[in-house]
């Protein structure tokens, strides 16, 4: 299965009649494999400071979180695993897997639960995958 598939068949399915706006499955080093074709243009230290905060849990969470030059409130995840931010009607999760970073991103009417899902599933399986 090719990356792309995982980000429109799996992160971009429809949960309880939603969808994420949009998701993508990057590198630790910020190289896109695959993205939703409304995915943010980001800035390469806005993954490398979400990457930090994998491993320095908590780092993010005085300034927020920035991805494509939006800024997230960082609210309770998984130390070293997953990050999740919250702004407006909408929110962001992350997964962090052994090689790769698994980003959802959505609006009202989806709620942060059915994002954690989504996102939080495909990165389980992918670990248990060894990626």
């Amino acid at each position: 299965m090719s990356w792309q598939s995982y980000v429109d068949d799996h992160l971009m399915c429809e949960i309880d009649g939603n969808h994420l706006t949009a998701a993508a499955i990057l590198g630790h080093d910020g190289v896109v494999w695959a993205q939703s074709a409304n995915f943010p243009q980001f800035k390469p230290e806005e993954i490398a400071g979400i990457m930090e905060d994998f491993e320095e849990p908590g780092k993010l969470a005085p300034t927020g979180l920035f991805l494509g030059g939006t800024k997230y409130m960082v609210i309770q995840g998984e130390p070293g695993a997953v990050i999740r931010g919250k702004k407006g009607a909408g929110g962001i999760t992350l997964k962090k897997t052994n090689q790769a970073l698994l980003v959802g991103i959505y609006e009202e009417p989806m709620t942060p639960g059915q994002c954690n899902i989504v996102v939080e599933r495909i990165g389980d399986y992918l670990v248990e995958q060894g990626l």
